[in-house]
């Protein structure tokens, strides 16, 4: 599927180059909204390495974290539209954030322009060994007989790890108590040193823990099970069967950009993600790899943002 989009993006380049010739004359940067260590950094630095090769120029991460999000996209949002400055989103921003966060500095949906949906990263639910709990009906059980008694982290108030804990507890009929970090590489560290004893935390980021012996993982977030832990049943299978979720990664350039900037950009990222070294370290890291077209972003941020803003005013989640 991404050798054909490869192909297919390719008769944009003649018009590309004709349109825009000199971009890009100098270093572009990618600004990831979240801190450093979590696995929004981790995919935001393998695509810039590879982008570096595709644009001909230096790609620079700079990390602006900060309310779930939306300090780094305020930024971008404030930066000019000639595809210097982008912004590699997470769906717990540019879909959950506009519902939770009061007065956003910037508009959510006329904001920016989408470059490529990159990838998903399931979610996998771990505990510290501490807990006696070696599978999601016995977490259940422990959490309703010890109601608040653990404590779950997230990568914030309106994070995607805070999302799916949110629609557990929905699910599960329990109750635990919330511990915000600011963003799941804290959080996953948190989980390291048992200061809590629950939290969903992206694969990219868990595997190695999970491998290590470090957490002990319950379950995957979406529908399929992770073929780099295809022992961890997913949650759908484990007894919750409507359970779906996942951090989705979106690649966006700020509104006005010109399109064949935007087009030299999504060509750029086609051939990156087509590349079979940054391919293997997406999936790997237990990334679906999507590299999903400009047009195709819209419709899929509104859904998004429709599904979680349903999940927020049932819960009654406000921000801090």
């Amino acid at each position: 599927m991404l050798a054909r989009r490869a192909l297919l993006a390719l008769p944009f380049l003649p018009a590309i180059a004709r349109a825009q010739p000199s971009y890009p004359d100098h270093a572009v940067t990618i600004v990831n909204p979240w801190p450093a260590g979590g696995s929004s950094d981790s995919v935001t630095r393998i695509l810039a390495q590879r982008l570096s090769v595709e644009l001909g120029q230096p790609v620079v991460v700079e990390n602006r974290p900060g309310a779930t999000g939306t300090l780094g996209q305020a930024y971008v949002a404030r930066a000019r539209p000639d595809g210097y400055t982008l912004l590699l989103g997470t769906n717990s921003t540019y879909g959950i954030a506009p519902h939770l966060v009061p007065n956003i500095p910037y508009d959510s949906e006329r904001a920016f322009t989408g470059i490529s949906l990159i990838a998903k990263s399931p979610q996998i639910l771990c505990v510290h060994p501490s807990v006696p709990a070696r599978n999601l009906a016995e977490l259940l059980a422990l959490a309703r007989a010890q109601p608040d008694k653990l404590s779950f982290a997230t990568s914030g108030v309106g994070g995607t790890s805070h999302m799916a804990t949110e629609m557990l507890l929905a699910m599960g009929g329990i109750s635990m108590l919330h511990v915000p970090y600011r963003g799941g590489g804290p959080a996953a560290q948190a989980l390291l040193a048992g200061e809590v004893q629950v939290t969903f935390v992206d694969a990219i980021t868990a595997l190695p823990f999970i491998a290590a012996g470090q957490v002990r993982a319950l379950g995957v977030s979406t529908k399929q099970r992770t073929p780099l832990a295809p022992d961890v049943p997913t949650l759908a299978e484990s007894g919750l069967p409507e359970f779906e979720s996942s951090t989705d990664f979106a690649f966006m350039a700020v509104a006005g950009t010109p399109d064949a900037v935007v087009r030299r950009l999504y060509a750029a990222t086609t051939a990156a993600l087509a590349n079979a070294e940054l391919r293997s370290k997406l999936e790997a890291a237990g990334l679906l790899v999507l590299g999903e077209p400009p047009e195709a972003f819209e419709a899929y941020a509104r859904a998004e943002a429709a599904k979680w803003g349903r999940i927020i005013r049932e819960r009654n989640i406000r921000a801090p």
